[in-house]
């Protein structure tokens, strides 16, 4: 009878261990498959597959333009010749809206070429262009452009257009890949920009500092430009060719 109990609480103590580790597993793969389907805060999140246009769309439109097209992972504008003054308006933006962020992206601009990364951007009848609303990291030709020769250099490349210049010219020529990440923290309210590996611009989101700079810009009087901390990323039609690669983002 003794041996019978020791042998029944044995059992009932492994039948305990045995339920506690598959409730255990259990628990785990459930942590795990809810990892997996809601990614970290600060996990970069890709804005271009590399195979389609999903994500995007026409600013103020819905279909986007034959000049967007993508090819070998590579997104590329490219204004048709026989293009009149007036045809533009082709700028695309991001169908999700962002606050604090940090974006990674390449851009490869043609030769004398001009063109832009916004954010902040929103859309509506009254905002005729993402620039209305959006601030604006320059994208240019720096050798043969010649925005890029007006001192000061608030429109050289990976400037915050017409607003702060940078502090090096580190761009690479047309025709090559140039990086840039730019964050958009509005927890410490602050913005930069490093390209190529290199800081080069540096600005507050708000306040009297931001204020001072839109004062001295051409957007001084401008309702809405700057002013909104949540919106859209743009990629500019300037009437000239460029190309952009491995866009993506990470939410702070």
């Amino acid at each position: 009878m003794k041996k019978q109990l020791i042998l029944l609480v044995v059992g009932l103590v492994t039948l305990s261990s045995c339920q506690g580790t598959t409730q255990k597993k259990k628990e785990t793969e459930t942590k795990t498959k809810v990892e997996q389907e809601a990614p970290a805060k600060e996990e970069w999140i890709s804005l271009f597959d590399g195979e389609t246009l999903n994500g995007w769309h026409q600013y103020n439109g819905d279909k986007i333009g034959e000049e967007w097209s993508v090819k070998d992972g590579v997104l590329t504008f490219d204004p048709r010749e026989d293009r009149k003054w007036g045809d533009g308006g082709k700028n695309i933006v991001t169908d999700q809206s962002f606050t604090s962020f940090v974006l990674s992206i390449e851009w490869n601009v043609s030769e004398a070429g001009n063109s832009g990364i916004f954010w902040g951007v929103q859309e509506g009848e009254e905002f005729g262009e993402p620039y209305v609303t959006g601030p604006e990291i320059q994208i240019l030709d720096n050798e043969r452009h010649p925005d890029a020769k007006v001192n000061p250099k608030f429109h050289q490349a990976g400037a915050l257009y017409d607003l702060v210049q940078p502090t090096a010219d580190v761009c690479n020529p047309a025709g090559e890949w140039n990086h840039v990440l730019l964050t958009v923290d509005h927890n410490v309210n602050e913005g930069n920009v490093v390209f190529n590996g290199t800081e080069i611009v540096r600005f507050p989101l708000s306040g009297e500092v931001w204020d001072e700079l839109v004062k001295n810009s051409k957007f001084k009087g401008w309702k809405g430009f700057g002013a909104f901390k949540t919106g859209k990323i743009g990629l500019q039609d300037h009437d000239d060719k460029v190309s952009f690669r491995n866009i993506k983002i990470k939410v702070l």
